[in-house]
């Protein structure tokens, strides 16, 4: 059985989905995470009614609703 912690490092240098509380939905690679599940993303984009390039940025654990694998 994994842990969420593990399921989430064979994740790393790969396209992720990143749903958050404030219903903004932010595509990036998977960079790194730390125990609170603060994830840091490259190449991120936000995906609401138009798609908006951000390049590098860190989401809170907090604020995270779920992470998936991106397609």
């Amino acid at each position: 059985m994994q842990r969420p912690l593990d399921v989430l490092g064979s994740s790393v240098d790969k396209n992720i989905i990143v749903k958050t509380k404030s219903g903004e939905s932010v595509v990036g690679i998977l960079k790194a995470f730390d125990s609170h599940i603060n994830i840091w993303l490259d190449d991120a984009t936000i995906q609401n009614e138009k798609e908006i390039k951000i390049g590098k940025v860190l989401i809170r654990g907090d604020s995270i609703i779920y992470i998936s694998p991106a397609k």
